[in-house]
């Protein structure tokens, strides 16, 4: 899926505020959230000691990037990153308001429940992104509720805006700098790698090159 003009794409995400109807609640700024907040630390599976170290920025709501975790993301866990071969680093790079407040769920979570619920959401996008006749929004809560998040706290982390603008922020940050046009988008040892996306031999093979 392709990114949409910057600027207009962070209207567009910075516009939707919370997406379910609640109460207004205050909250800092996005620049008063605090740098050590462990919601916007690093998200890293595999082996700290790999030679080989993915970096992979998504989009919950992007189509490629649900493939690529349905019929790849599989056997890269169970060959590479499970073996100790790679590290794997994810980074949300939402793509519109619905992608946006499930990435600011996954980050409320506990570390080790990010790739996990990430996972789920992109192995189901079709049953609660994409399904005819269904609220994105409602099904993503249902989908939270299976890891822990209740009905309240799902829409305090919804009206959380500081933690809204801070994934914002960073995305912007990430796609000027590394020129991101697309999800998925891949830099493997900090090179951009844009051909694994294909197939799973593809990505082993851009794995053995940078080994």
């Amino acid at each position: 899926m392709s990114a949409d003009h910057p600027l207009g794409r962070r209207i567009l995400l910075a516009s939707g505020m919370a997406l379910v109807a609640s109460a207004a609640v205050p909250f800092a700024r996005a620049e008063d959230l605090p740098a050590s907040d462990p919601r916007m630390g690093p998200r890293v599976i595999g082996s700290p000691d790999a030679k080989v170290i993915v970096d992979e920025w998504f989009s919950l709501t992007c189509s490629h990037c649900a493939h690529f975790a349905q019929e790849i993301f599989p056997r890269i866990r169970k060959n590479l990153i499970d073996t100790g071969k790679i590290r794997y680093r994810f980074h949300d790079f939402p793509l519109d308001q619905v992608a946006l407040l499930a990435a600011m769920v996954s980050r409320s979570l506990p570390a080790e429940r990010y790739e996990p619920f990430v996972t789920d959401l992109l192995d189901h996008q079709d049953e609660w992104a994409f399904a005819q006749n269904i609220d994105p929004v409602a099904e993503l809560k249902k989908r939270a509720a299976l890891f822990g998040v209740s009905a309240a706290e799902f829409d305090r982390i919804n009206a959380d805006n500081a933690l809204r603008e801070s994934i914002i922020n960073r995305q912007d940050r990430d796609g000027a700098f590394l020129q991101i046009k697309g999800t998925p988008y891949f830099r493997i040892n900090d090179v951009p790698a844009p051909d694994v996306v294909g197939s799973y031999d593809d990505f082993a093979k851009a794995v053995a090159k940078a080994s």
